[in-house]
Parts: structure tokens; C-alpha cells; sequence
């Protein structure tokens, strides 16, 4: 197709299929359906081909959309997946689940007046697509150098460290205590945001790069002091999992989930693998109450949705604006129901008698705020506007911090006072064969920038094992 300077005044933006929320509801498959070749190339061609792309700046892994949008406007699918790679290990996993709004589209030159290109549904399409057709990264050049890795955690640091890794010839042994790999993708992502057929997909292709996954395996001391003993470098990715403890009165009661717990013990009912830890959870017809704004609370509203639930409403401290979480998220949770609470704090989990004399939540006591100040500033409580919502069931979704694993001070790895892992720009550690990257050095963040912090690491561990940097 030959490009038109001014596409985006003829064609609007376009975003590809949505299911309408009365029928997505009912399942758990993907929201929002594929383009098509010709509506790809169409939405590519909107394209502006900034000098300056904010759209690539604003990206966390510096994406050159420009010119893989102009690859997809030009047929060239194949290429477009290539240079798609160059920069994203796990580029349609990112195209489905980042926040393109607060991110790449977000800062669209076309954003102002005319709104912006479907740079996240056509990552997602050059990927998908071409994988359909057989595309496959070409490694045939790579020579193997007998240098052996490390990854613990096969979420998206991990993974996207592997990737890195294979393609400079180095062997990468990743090990995750789940039985299959993706973290928090497999068992914490919705399957109406990410299904899981994509991660098994990516799956396969690492393994034909060369990487090779050790699941089930939970790294312990011994464990771990094997890894560092027989491996050439050893690479942390094993996110943030620790809730936030808003430290509730009565959170602890029956009928009180931490967020993560639910999505995990959902997450494994749909692949078909429970685990007895999974809490019991039974939503049908109750009232269900998220207390939260990011990301993980909207995952919890959505999934309380499809999981039967006969209310489903979201209480969040502070107005819409300051939601840390995707807007698109919000719009696609109102579309399918739940009702938004918003400059509600939440002071207490109240309890009720049940029948067999134990105690049940009835509901949560908070109290109405207001701005006091920027984000980031304590909002303040209104005087005499306290209440109770109602609710059967509350899910505590305050967000989560770094789990180190107490084995690493055996090895005299630094951390902040957060608890997260102290690292260079490069991933690198206070110990010679440790790396790490993620949300166990940033805290809870997003899988672009774990992917980012995975391919910076298996970079610089390359550079190290290979050429001595």
C-alpha cells in the first residue's frame, strides 16, 4: 500500500472486533478479536511517521513502531515480526496486555484531535499472524558457546532473559515453581485479557530457540547454592507476590481474599490444574466488593463478573483520574457491570453472626475524602461520612511488594529497605554471577517493563560470560 501523508483524516481509528459485554461476560475468552490483513495495513497507514515518535519514547522497551507500522502498511509481515523482536522479546503478550492508553498510544501525536493508532492491536496482529503462517525467529547463525544460565522465575523478566540469551548462544535453564510457564500471565492475567493458548504458544518457540523450563520446581537453599555452583550466571525473576497489608480491622474474617490468592486459584481452575492451597471460592449470586484502583483490582471485578457474582462494585480512596490502573480496563469493567465507589477509604471489615454462630463479613465501614493535594499526597477523610457497603465477599487488591527469598543473603545480594533486589542499569547484582530484573527491583509494575528489565539483563550477562565486560 502506498502511504498517504494524510490517511488519518480519511480513515478513523479503528479498533479490531469487541465482543459486547453481554455476551463476554459469559466466558473467559479474549474481548477483542484479530485484524485482518487489509484493516491492518489500513490502521498502520494512520501512521504520521513522527521525526521525533513520541509513541517509541514513551514505550518502556523503545519499540520502533513507525517502522514496523510501515512494514505492516507495505505487506511486509514477516519483517514487521523480525523487527518486532529486535526490541520485544514478548511482543504479542505486550500487545494485549499493557496499558497502551497511559503508554505508547497514549502518546500518539494523533492522540490531540484525531485519536491515535492501534499500535498495541497491530503489535498483537503482526505477531499472531505471522506465527500462524510459520514465522519463527531465525537462529541458524547463532553458534553455541558452552556458557550455561540460570533463570529463576519464568514470568516475563525471565522469559524475555531467556530469549536474549538463546539468541547469543548461550544455554538458558529456566525454573519456575509453577507447572507451566508465563508467572503471572498463566496464573494471574484473566484469560479475557491473555489466553493462555499465547503463552503456550510462546512457550514452544523458546524451546525450539533452545531454552529449556524446569517446572515445578521451587528454588530453595540447596536449590539454589546447585544453580550458583554449576551455572555460569544466575538470573532473579521472581516478581513481587507479598500483598500490601492495608491493615484492616477484621480482614482476616471468612469471606476476605487477598487478590492474588483469588486470581491464582481461578487462573488454575481454568487450565485445568487446582491446587489444594487454591482458596475455596464460591461467588454465585453474591455481593462482592474490591477495595483497590490498579490493574489487579479490575482483573478481580472482571473475573467476580464471570464468576456469578449478583453485585460486583469497586471502592477506590481516592477519584477516577488518580486510577494507577489502564483506563480501557475501567471502561471495559463499567461496560460489563461493576459499579465504581470512588473517594471511599476503607477503615474496617464489619462482621455479622452466621447461623452456626461464627462469624461472616457483612460488609466494609469506610469513609468518603477528598483531594488534599498532587497524586501522591494523603487524600482527606470528610468529616461525618462514614458508612458500611454491603458486601457477601471483599477482595483486598492494595498491591504487592517483592518477595526475597531469605537464601540470597547467603550470598551477600544487597536490597533496598523495600525489600527489592539492588541492581545496576544493567541488572547486575552486588554478587559477580547474580543478575536480576522486574518487579523484584522495581516492585509490582508492568510486564513491559520486566520485559525490559529481562532483555537488558541477558544482554549484559552475554557480555559478561562472552567478552568479559
Amino acid at each position: 500500500m502506498k502511504a498517504r501523508p494524510f490517511q488519518f483524516l480519511e480513515l478513523p481509528r479503528k479498533m479490531p472486533r469487541e465482543l459486547p459485554a453481554n455476551t463476554r461476560v459469559l466466558g473467559w475468552q479474549e474481548i477483542y478479536g484479530q485484524f485482518a490483513a487489509p484493516e491492518a495495513a489500513d490502521q498502520s497507514a494512520r501512521c504520521l511517521d513522527c521525526g521525533n515518535p513520541y509513541c517509541e519514547w514513551k514505550c518502556p522497551v523503545h519499540n520502533p513502531i513507525p517502522d514496523w507500522l510501515a512494514l505492516v502498511r507495505e505487506g511486509r509481515l514477516f519483517e514487521a515480526a523480525e523487527l518486532a523482536h529486535s526490541t520485544n522479546p514478548l511482543p504479542e503478550i505486550c500487545g494485549r496486555v499493557c496499558p497502551q492508553d497511559r503508554l505508547c498510544e497514549g502518546d500518539c501525536t494523533l492522540n490531540t484531535g484525531f485519536e491515535a493508532v492501534t499500535i498495541g492491536s497491530i503489535e498483537k496482529y503482526i505477531v499472531d499472524e505471522a506465527f500462524r503462517l510459520g514465522w519463527r525467529p531465525d537462529l541458524s547463525a547463532v553458534k553455541p558457546s558452552g556458557r550455561r544460565v540460570a533463570i529463576i522465575g519464568a514470568g516475563p523478566a525471565g522469559l524475555a532473559c531467556a530469549d536474549r540469551l538463546a539468541r547469543a548462544g548461550i544455554e538458558a535453564h529456566v525454573f519456575d515453581r509453577y507447572p507451566e510457564i508465563g508467572g503471572l500471565l498463566s496464573f494471574g492475567i484473566p484469560a479475557f485479557k491473555l489466553e493462555k493458548h499465547v503463552v503456550a504458544t510462546r512457550r514452544g518457540v523458546l524451546e525450539a530457540m533452545g531454552v529449556r523450563f524446569h517446572l515445578g520446581v521451587d528454588v530453595d537453599a540447596a536449590k539454589g547454592a546447585e544453580l550458583v555452583r554449576d551455572f555460569d550466571a544466575v538470573f532473579l525473576g521472581t516478581g513481587a507476590y507479598t500483598p500490601v497489608d492495608g491493615r484492616l480491622p477484621g480482614q482476616d474474617l471468612p469471606g476476605v481474599l487477598p487478590a492474588l490468592p483469588f486470581l491464582v486459584g481461578n487462573a488454575r481452575k481454568q487450565l485445568g490444574m487446582p491446587s489444594p492451597d487454591d482458596p475455596a471460592v464460591e461467588l454465585g449470586g453474591k455481593r462482592v466488593l474490591v477495595l483497590g484502583g490498579g490493574d489487579t483490582a479490575m482483573d478481580c471485578v472482571r473475573s467476580a463478573i464471570r464468576l456469578g457474582a449478583a453485585e460486583v462494585s469497586c471502592a477506590y480512596r481516592r477519584g477516577e483520574e488518580d486510577m494507577p490502573g489502564s483506563r480501557r480496563e475501567v471502561k471495559n469493567a463499567r461496560e460489563e457491570g461493576v459499579r465504581f465507589l470512588f473517594n471511599r477509604q476503607p477503615l474496617a471489615i464489619e462482621s455479622g453472626r452466621r447461623i452456626d454462630g461464627g462469624q461472616q463479613v457483612v460488609g466494609v465501614r469506610v469513609v468518603e475524602t477528598r483531594a488534599s493535594g498532587g497524586r501522591g499526597q494523603p487524600a482527606e477523610p470528610v468529616p461525618g461520612s462514614e458508612a458500611v457497603l454491603p458486601a457477601d465477599v471483599v477482595i483486598l487488591a492494595f498491591g504487592f511488594r517483592a518477595s526475597p527469598a531469605a537464601w540470597w543473603a547467603d550470598f551477600g545480594l544487597e536490597l533496598t529497605p523495600e525489600g527489592r533486589v539492588r541492581t545496576d542499569a544493567t541488572g547486575a547484582t552486588s554478587h559477580p554471577k547474580f543478575f536480576a530484573g522486574g518487579d523484584n527491583v522495581r516492585g509490582a509494575d508492568l510486564v513491559v517493563t520486566a520485559v525490559h528489565d529481562g532483555r537488558e539483563a541477558g544482554v549484559a550477562i552475554a557480555r559478561r560470560l562472552l567478552h568479559g565486560e
